[in-house]
Protein backbone atom coordinates (compact mmCIF):
# COMPACT_ATOMS: atom_id res chain seq x y z
CA UNK A 1 0.00 0.00 0.00
CA UNK A 2 1.58 3.78 -1.41
CA UNK A 3 1.66 5.90 1.88
CA UNK A 4 -0.07 9.27 1.10
CA UNK A 5 0.53 13.01 2.55
CA UNK A 6 -2.53 14.85 3.13
CA UNK A 7 -1.89 17.95 0.95
CA UNK A 8 -3.54 21.24 0.66
CA UNK A 9 -2.91 23.79 -2.28
CA UNK A 10 -4.33 27.49 -1.33
CA UNK A 11 -4.16 31.27 -2.96
CA UNK A 12 -5.77 34.11 -1.13
CA UNK A 13 -8.56 33.86 -3.09
CA UNK A 14 -9.36 29.98 -2.99
CA UNK A 15 -8.86 26.20 -2.71
CA UNK A 16 -6.77 25.38 -5.45
CA UNK A 17 -5.97 21.56 -4.69
CA UNK A 18 -7.01 18.93 -1.69
CA UNK A 19 -6.07 15.46 -1.80
CA UNK A 20 -3.48 12.61 -0.71
CA UNK A 21 -0.15 12.01 -2.91
CA UNK A 22 2.90 10.48 -2.78
CA UNK A 23 5.01 12.79 -3.95
CA UNK A 24 5.60 16.49 -3.86
CA UNK A 25 7.84 18.75 -6.06
CA UNK A 26 8.79 22.65 -4.95
CA UNK A 27 10.44 25.24 -6.27
CA UNK A 28 12.48 26.27 -2.87
CA UNK A 29 13.88 29.70 -2.57
CA UNK A 30 17.28 27.56 -2.17
CA UNK A 31 16.48 25.43 -5.13
CA UNK A 32 14.01 22.70 -5.96
CA UNK A 33 13.35 19.69 -3.90
CA UNK A 34 11.09 17.04 -3.64
CA UNK A 35 8.57 15.80 -0.57
CA UNK A 36 8.15 12.30 0.62
CA UNK A 37 5.85 10.49 3.09
CA UNK A 38 7.63 10.65 6.17
CA UNK A 39 9.67 14.23 5.68
CA UNK A 40 11.18 15.67 8.18
CA UNK A 41 8.94 18.70 9.82
CA UNK A 42 9.86 22.01 7.54
CA UNK A 43 9.10 25.51 6.61
CA UNK A 44 10.11 27.14 3.50
CA UNK A 45 10.22 29.96 1.30
CA UNK A 46 9.39 28.88 -2.36
CA UNK A 47 10.23 30.84 -5.71
CA UNK A 48 8.75 31.00 -8.97
CA UNK A 49 8.29 27.78 -10.63
CA UNK A 50 6.14 24.81 -10.73
CA UNK A 51 4.42 23.06 -7.44
CA UNK A 52 3.92 18.99 -8.59
CA UNK A 53 1.35 16.90 -6.76
CA UNK A 54 2.47 12.95 -8.03
CA UNK A 55 -0.41 10.26 -6.83
CA UNK A 56 -3.26 8.48 -7.72
CA UNK A 57 -4.43 11.98 -9.44
CA UNK A 58 -1.81 14.54 -10.08
CA UNK A 59 -2.22 18.25 -10.33
CA UNK A 60 0.67 20.58 -10.97
CA UNK A 61 0.40 24.57 -11.07
CA UNK A 62 3.10 27.43 -11.69
CA UNK A 63 3.61 30.17 -9.15
CA UNK A 64 5.11 33.34 -8.51
CA UNK A 65 5.93 32.62 -4.80
CA UNK A 66 4.62 31.35 -1.28
CA UNK A 67 5.49 29.31 0.96
CA UNK A 68 5.28 25.31 1.94
CA UNK A 69 4.97 23.65 5.85
CA UNK A 70 5.20 19.99 6.14
CA UNK A 71 4.45 18.67 9.64
CA UNK A 72 3.12 14.98 10.63
CA UNK A 73 2.73 13.79 6.76
CA UNK A 74 0.60 16.70 6.17
CA UNK A 75 1.37 19.04 3.60
CA UNK A 76 0.27 23.10 3.50
CA UNK A 77 1.11 24.93 0.59
CA UNK A 78 0.39 28.67 -0.03
CA UNK A 79 1.21 30.28 -3.23
CA UNK A 80 0.84 33.52 -5.45
CA UNK A 81 -0.22 32.60 -9.21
Amino acid sequence: MKMAMKTTIISPEKILFEGDVQRIKVPGAQGAFEILNNHAPIISILSKGKVECLGDSNFEIVITSGFVEVADNKVSICVEL
